[in-house]
């Protein structure tokens, strides 16, 4: 009977503690402000994935929100060709450039390193699933300080409908994964991550640009 009176209190503590929603800590933005960039080099993404296409997908998915942002972004191919012409086409080798360089030659205000941890479809029972997921961060390209990191997951497993039958669930699956293979489904997953992970809108995400409306405003802000 003792116990139980120490027993029911800690249940019943653990149980509110598990009903609460999960709030995620504020961001530290005093370093992002203190160098208030304007313009991002991107870098090709690192490559953790099985799959050969994920560094040009996931590269091509970050232009769009950043520039929306409203940041001046290096045009991709020009920056492509220019690490070419200087005997890099490795992401590797280009991530490992150093910061004074890629100012020396770019004239950017930060470097954005991005790595895809997943990306592609796979076959999962009855069903098959494409999966992008990818972190950043964002570096001060004068002082090597960091600004900003995140990370962000997009998959279509929530829209997959396994209602049929099993077979016909098998049957597409199959379908699914030769056409996410074939077609790149990563792709357009890849531009739903990107989104995420580099919106301004999101929770703790990136800081508007100088060319934003919402300028100096804090993610979450309108």
């Amino acid at each position: 009977m003792k116990l139980n009176r120490f027993i029911l209190p800690l249940a019943a503590t653990l149980a509110l503690a598990a009903c609460q929603t999960y709030k995620a800590q504020p961001y530290d933005y005093t370093a992002f402000k203190e160098s208030n960039p304007k313009s991002i080099l991107v870098l090709p993404p690192l490559n953790e994935s099985p799959d050969v296409k994920a560094t040009w997908g996931m590269l091509t998915a970050t232009t769009f929100p950043l520039s929306e942002a409203g940041y001046y972004v290096f045009p991709v191919a020009v920056a492509a060709e220019t690490f070419k012409q200087n005997g890099l086409t490795n992401a590797a080798d280009i991530h490992d450039v150093k910061l004074n360089k890629l100012h020396e030659i770019f004239g950017n205000d930060a470097v954005l390193y991005v790595t895809v941890k997943d990306y592609g479809t796979r076959y999962q029972v009855i069903q098959s699933v494409t999966t992008v997921t990818a972190e950043a961060k964002l570096v001060d390209a004068r002082t090597g300080k960091e600004l900003w990191s995140g990370s962000a997951r997009a998959s279509d497993e929530a829209a997959k409908n396994n209602n049929n039958g099993i077979l016909a669930a098998l049957i597409g699956a199959l379908i699914d994964q030769v056409a996410g293979t074939l077609g790149d489904k990563g792709y357009d997953m890849a531009q739903t991550a990107g989104i995420q992970l580099l919106s301004p809108v999101k929770t703790n995400g990136i800081l508007y640009g100088p060319r934003s409306p919402h300028y100096q405003k804090e993610p979450g802000q309108q």
